[in-house]
């Protein structure tokens, strides 16, 4: 598998980012070398373990104003950059991202290189239909799930008209500018130097193929290929009993979708939801201390 990595050079003195990443190998495969994927790794290695999952187009520097009010109430934070995004390589062939390979991916670095148990699951946009799969099959590894602008769906549902514009514009329009979607779904216009920071990862359009192919892996149909095991995976949500929080915004393209999981999962029952205000669908760029104090409460009282 070719793939491009972003020069270190891209992510030096970006605004309000001072976060040292990390690395491991996971695996090719098609058989060829490792592909390097990133992460932050942030508070004490003993400390009570909070995942953070990024979506789409977004990397880590999404958490730069959570994973502070985390680490303060002693949260050992990791927050890694999905293949195709931020620190981590970038397959060149839009066909090698796969749903199922990047479950894959964060498996192999949560699980088998970090060796994480008890986790507390923070996951929005795409981070959600990954770390819900995570959930779905290795329900063990988690101690408590809170979900932020996200869902599963398995393509039986009808998807909402904002997603299938979005879907549209990604594979429609000739240059995919990121730092101006991130901005574009917040409710207000991100500065240039923040703007600059998410379009670091990605040089030229190259390097954007994994942004470019995750809006056409959402299932959207009962004969898509992830149909199966996002059903599988809702079964076992259907028999979550640990603590469930959903904590979503005034997002156009989730909208609704909390309902979901507050009426199916079990362990969702008796939680504080919340709407965070004055956020559209990056709600942990505009109000990532704000979340960081929900889920601190989520974890104290449950």
């Amino acid at each position: 598998m070719e793939r491009l990595r972003t020069p270190d050079k891209n992510f030096e003195e970006l605004s309000d980012f001072d976060f040292e990443p990390h690395y491991a190998d996971v695996a090719d495969p098609t058989g060829g070398e490792p592909l390097r994927m990133a992460h932050l790794d942030e508070g004490p290695r003993d400390g009570p373990i909070v995942v953070l999952l990024h979506g789409e187009p977004s990397w880590s520097y999404l958490y730069r104003f959570m994973i502070p009010g985390l680490v303060a109430r002693g949260r050992r934070v990791v927050a890694p950059d999905l293949v195709g995004f931020g620190r981590s390589d970038k397959p060149r062939d839009r066909e090698e991202y796969t749903y199922a390979r990047h479950v894959e991916w964060v498996r192999e670095l949560l699980f088998d290189h970090l060796e994480l148990r008890d986790v507390t699951l923070f996951a929005q946009d795409w981070g959600s239909l990954i770390g819900l799969r995570l959930v779905g099959e290795h329900s063990e590894r988690f101690a408590r799930v809170a979900i932020g602008n996200g869902g599963l769906p398995t393509g039986d549902e009808r998807m909402s008209e904002a997603f299938k514009a979005w879907q549209d514009f990604s594979q429609t329009t000739p240059e995919l500018h990121i730092g101006n979607i991130v901005s574009g779904g917040c409710s207000e216009r991100l500065g240039p130097e923040v703007v600059a920071a998410y379009d670091a990862p990605f040089p030229d359009e190259s390097y954007k193929e994994g942004a470019r192919q995750f809006p056409t892996l959402v299932p959207t149909s009962p004969e898509d290929p992830a149909h199966d095991a996002n059903v599988a995976a809702w079964a076992v949500l259907a028999s979550f009993t640990r603590p469930f929080l959903c904590c979503f915004s005034g997002d156009a393209i989730t909208r609704g979708a909390d309902a979901k999981f507050i009426r199916e999962v079990p362990g969702a029952q008796g939680q504080a939801h919340t709407t965070i205000p004055g956020s559209a669908h990056f709600l942990q760029e505009e109000n990532g201390a704000e979340l960081a104090r929900v889920l601190n409460g989520f974890i104290i009282a449950n």
